[in-house]
């Protein structure tokens, strides 16, 4: 592996430590801010990823990119939360699909914001070096963020769109789903990674929004 393969997978790696903190710590955000303090009394507000490694999402998935290239993504440990404790004026339902919403948000949130930054750098500072750092770094923060938003709606457990599926479904329905993806979820995910399936299905949606930011930036 080349010196820059090797710091533009490092890069990478850091935002994605990143982006997945942050995309955890704001489900856990949620949930504090409808009543549940679970998460945020295991530690989980927090953007230190230490609190947030899993072991398959975190570290073996984006290992395999990195000495395969394979397009993959990541994911990281699920913040707990107890719907017992949401506000009464929040119902179950909503509850349950405001706290899996708000990772995803999170990530497309970060990447406005990387997307901000570049427009000033490009646009108003006139830096455009597609080669230096910090627009690797920037270009970086706002693919990987899009991505993993994308991702985290994808209706398959352990996924965030697994519990929006779940929750927006009438209740008889979502159980009824429940009872078949839960058991098999995670497994079913890691073969549509390793086949390449899911980012035959993702890839398409992921290059529509990069381009509407990147037209944005000019």
């Amino acid at each position: 592996m080349l010196p820059a393969q090797l710091v533009l997978g490092l890069m990478w790696f850091v935002v994605l430590l990143f982006s997945l903190s942050f995309h955890e710590a704001s489900h856990a955000w949620m949930a504090r801010r409808i009543g549940d303090h679970t998460a945020e009394h295991e530690g989980r507000i927090t953007l230190n990823p230490l609190a947030h490694i899993d072991p398959l999402g975190t570290v073996v998935l984006p290992l395999i990119q990195f000495f395969t290239g394979a397009a993959l993504i990541g994911w990281a440990k699920p913040t707990p939360y107890n719907p017992g404790n949401f506000n009464r004026d929040v119902s179950l339902a909503r509850g349950h699909v405001l706290v899996a919403v708000a990772g995803p948000l999170s990530n497309m949130i970060l990447a406005l914001g990387f997307t901000a930054i570049l427009f000033v750098m490009v646009r108003v500072f006139g830096v455009s070096g597609e080669d230096s750092a910090p627009r690797m770094l920037l270009d970086l923060g706002i693919s990987t963020n899009v991505a993993l938003g994308i991702f985290n709606l994808i209706p398959i457990p352990p996924l965030d769109g697994s519990k929006v599926a779940s929750w927006g479904l009438p209740r008889s329905l979502g159980e009824a789903y429940d009872r078949v993806f839960e058991p098999l979820g995670q497994w079913l995910l890691l073969l549509l990674v390793m086949t390449r399936v899911l980012g035959w299905i993702m890839r398409p949606i992921i290059n529509v929004v990069l381009n509407f930011l990147y037209a944005v930036i000019g």
